[in-house]
């Protein structure tokens, strides 16, 4: 078999060899032999958020007269690609990894350097033209740089994808909930009969809740929108010009719409995620309502002879490889177990208790769960083997 080509780099700890085409450099590559551990990635979202963080960088060094303009330039560019995902197949680092997520800064740094020499018409690997520490990084550090992508590409998700998400979902309850108001039903408590209701004010909660859920996002970026840049290694902002993060929340603002703003504490934004932890809660929150709504049409779908039966949902697929005709409400199990995941794997505990009423409902979401636990032996190896990938379950 014909070797692939390959090159040689070095960092501050000596040379490393890597392969010839590849744009992260020496230090992105140890971690690569360092953290074999899970196969999982960093998201599209966060690799853009990134790459956005640099582009902002290099348009905001230039506005203060740090950067000359032909690096700006070719940062701004290499920095873009990085943001539209052209250079996704140049981040292979696992998740699992360094705490502070250096070795993925260092990554988007080697990446846009070696592209930029690209553009410039250099080899790759020269530092000619763009370095990836003294011009990609200036003014910044991975403990501003990765908290701040952790913002920003959840912000955006809940602005571009989740929001509107959630106005359509409203409007469609909304709009059943006047479809069944003439339709009168039995109301339940405790799963028994109790006293009569109009399937229109049942309809007209789950759009109350989700009228919730969207306001909960909102809130969610409200505390997403405060940024740790500009605080460098450990708070101080040293090593950066004084007005770099405001000209850098300016630009950011123009490319994502979102008003962010410098974090009022240094020390507070880098040394704790309490916004992530709170905007989490609220994810969970608008997780369950979700949960809750698919699951109440499931059960009041459920028959159709001996169930309850009260809606008939639209047939999507066949139910059964042993039973034909049958038909499941896959549309309300799909999204309950997405809820799910979201609400941190309820189902490995809550499923197995429930018996029949659920039987089969978050089986694939219990085998996903024992699935990513083959990290753990993995991170085992590499902690006591110094990036050993010797044995056959980690060569991803």
């Amino acid at each position: 078999m014909t070797e692939k080509p390959t090159r040689t780099e070095k960092d501050s700890m000596g040379e490393m060899t890597l392969p010839a085409d590849a744009l992260h450099g020496a230090s992105t590559h140890r971690a690569v032999l360092n953290f074999p551990v899970s196969g999982y990635r960093f998201s599209r979202p966060f690799i853009r958020a990134l790459g956005l963080i640099k582009w902002a960088a290099a348009q905001a060094n230039h506005d203060l007269g740090l950067l000359d303009a032909e690096r700006a330039a070719l940062i701004a560019r290499a920095a873009e690609e990085v943001a539209e995902g052209k250079l996704d197949d140049h981040f292979p680092l696992d998740i699992f990894q360094t705490g502070s997520g250096t070795s993925t800064n260092t990554n988007a740094n080697e990446v846009i350097a070696n592209r930029c020499a690209q553009l410039a018409g250099k080899r790759i690997g020269s530092r000619e033209h763009v370095h990836p520490n003294d011009h990609v990084n200036m003014g910044q550090s991975s403990n501003d740089a990765i908290p701040s992508a952790i913002h920003i590409s959840a912000a955006e998700q809940l602005k571009n994808c989740l929001i509107p998400a959630l106005e359509k979902l409203q409007s469609a309850l909304e709009a059943k909930a006047k479809e069944f108001w003439d339709i009168i039903k039995i109301g339940r408590t405790h799963l028994m009969d109790a006293t009569p209701i109009r399937l229109g004010q049942e309809f007209s909660g789950y759009a109350q809740q989700v009228a919730y859920a969207k306001e909960r996002a909102q809130k969610s970026i409200e505390v997403l929108r405060e940024l740790a840049l500009g605080g460098t290694a450990v708070g101080t902002g040293l090593n950066r010009h004084i007005d770099l993060p405001k000209k850098m929340l300016r630009h950011l603002e123009q490319r994502t719409g979102i008003a962010f703003y410098e974090a009022k504490n240094h020390f507070e934004a880098q040394g704790g995620k309490d916004a992530v932890v709170e905007a989490s809660g609220h994810l969970k929150t608008i997780a369950v309502s979700l949960f809750k709504i698919a699951n109440d049409i499931r059960w009041l779908s459920s028959g159709p002879r001996c169930g309850i039966g009260e809606i008939q949902l639209p047939a999507t697929q066949p139910g059964s490889s042993i039973m034909p005709g049958k038909v499941n409400p896959v549309m309300c199990e799909s999204r309950a177990q997405r809820d799910d995941a979201c609400d941190g794997a309820q189902s490995s505990r809550v499923d197995p208790a429930a018996g029949e009423r659920r039987r089969c409902f978050l089986r694939e979401m219990r085998a996903r769960h024992r699935g990513e636990r083959r990290a753990l032996p993995r991170v085992s190896r590499a902690f006591h083997g110094n990036g050993d990938r010797s044995h056959p379950e980690d060569r991803l």
